[in-house]
């Protein structure tokens, strides 16, 4: 639905730039009106269009920045005329030549404002860079302390390694003694075993002269 919306906006809102901010708004949603300068101070905005956008419009002319303060806005919805073709801005004679003597005024408010933000800035650099050059100094103990800490632990590891080798020298020496041992030991037992063998392969072999005796004793063979 087409609506007009009417507001009548106080503040620091003349000379400041606000009418030309309010020109843009209303251009971007696609708006139809015009805004001016009142000789009470006040600025005032007649808009047409959507019920939406001109919500929008609503809230988006409530500007408040270094230059631009609205204090107020009495506002107002009526339906639409249809008499705008476009939005604009209304500007009364010999407005040109104020408005260029308050722009100048404003660009050496903004110039001083400016100045003063690099003082601060020039400030805060020595500060920062103070601080970073602390923090380096402390990353610097740190690092030795660091560095102390990690040959600390190289030397008491190397110690360890050390005990570690002594240690499985030792064991492998007694494995290794261990193992002759029982390399005697199976060689002993192969000894008593092969003698073992032998003479039961002589009690065999008796044993068996014996019973083809007897066999052919009794004409078995």
């Amino acid at each position: 639905m087409t609506m007009r919306f009417t507001a009548y906006v106080s503040g620091k809102v003349q000379e400041v730039g606000y009418r030309a901010r309010v020109v843009d708004i209303a251009n971007a949603f696609g708006l139809k009106g015009m805004v001016e300068n009142l000789l009470d101070g006040r600025v005032k905005i007649v808009a047409e269009g959507e019920d939406e956008k001109l919500k929008w419009f609503e809230s988006a002319i409530d500007i408040k920045n270094a230059l631009i303060y609205v204090s107020s806005v009495e506002k107002s919805y009526s339906p639409a005329s249809g008499e705008f073709d476009m939005f604009g801005k209304l500007v009364a004679k010999g407005e040109t030549d104020t408005r260029l003597d308050t722009a100048a005024g404003h660009l050496k408010e903004l110039i001083s404002a400016v100045n003063k933000m690099n003082d601060n800035l020039g400030g805060k650099q020595d500060e920062l860079l103070s601080v970073v050059k602390g923090m380096n100094d402390n990353l610097g103990g740190k690092q030795d302390e660091l560095l102390s800490v990690v040959r600390g632990m190289n030397d008491n590891l190397g110690g360890k390694i050390d005990q570690m080798n002594e240690s499985l020298g030792g064991k492998m020496d007694q494995m290794l003694g261990k193992q002759d041992e029982l390399v005697d030991e199976v060689r002993d037992v192969n000894r008593k075993l092969d003698r073992v063998l032998e003479k039961d392969i002589v009690e065999l072999k008796c044993d068996m002269a014996e019973v083809k005796a007897a066999l052919k004793a009794k004409g078995i063979i």
